[in-house]
């Protein structure tokens, strides 16, 4: 059975030529919805294939147009839908790079062995990813991915280590 990763879901429809905004779930959205990829539309336990004709950002989403779905009647339907790529798609990354699936759920310990929690989110800001945990008894705490901070990442056993630092954990 094929394993389907979420990159994004289809919040609404953009203008009356069959564009659709996207809030993305995707590592790599620019490689993502590259033109001429393909990509699964998941709508009543149904799998829409369509391939994408155009992509640009616009504020906080990715507008997407897909070949043959060039007017707003086509695309209303997928309002709300999340769009998918087999687990089989994704591509091998470099040394040190990781996907957002691999990283969320890890847990995230000091140095010294203290568990600060687990990561629930990947907020992306541009500069560097922030690693949001989950904090037993108090809020969120957030932990910027950057070599000073995150000292080793072991994905087999879900563990992420990091460095305190003055204030992180306060």
């Amino acid at each position: 059975m094929e394993k389907w990763l979420n990159v994004g879901k289809i919040v609404n429809t953009h203008g009356v030529r069959g564009e659709v905004r996207v809030i993305s779930r995707t590592d790599f959205p620019e490689e993502r919805y590259k033109v001429g990829n393909e990509l699964y539309i998941f709508k009543d336990n149904e799998e829409i294939k369509v391939v994408v004709a155009s992509h640009r950002q616009h504020k906080n989403f990715d507008l997407l147009i897909f070949e043959e779905y060039h007017n707003i009647n086509q695309v209303e339907p997928f309002k709300n839908c999340l769009l998918k790529v087999p687990s089989s798609d994704l591509v091998e990354l470099e040394e040190g790079e990781y996907y957002f699936h691999e990283i969320v759920g890890c847990e995230v310990y000091t140095e010294e062995g203290n568990l600060v929690g687990t990561i629930k989110e990947i907020l992306a800001t541009g500069a560097n990813d922030v690693w949001v945990v989950k904090a037993s008894g108090r809020k969120d705490i957030l932990i910027p991915y950057i070599e000073d901070v995150v000292a080793d990442i072991n994905i087999e056993e879900k563990k992420v280590i990091i460095n305190e630092m003055e204030g992180l954990l306060d």
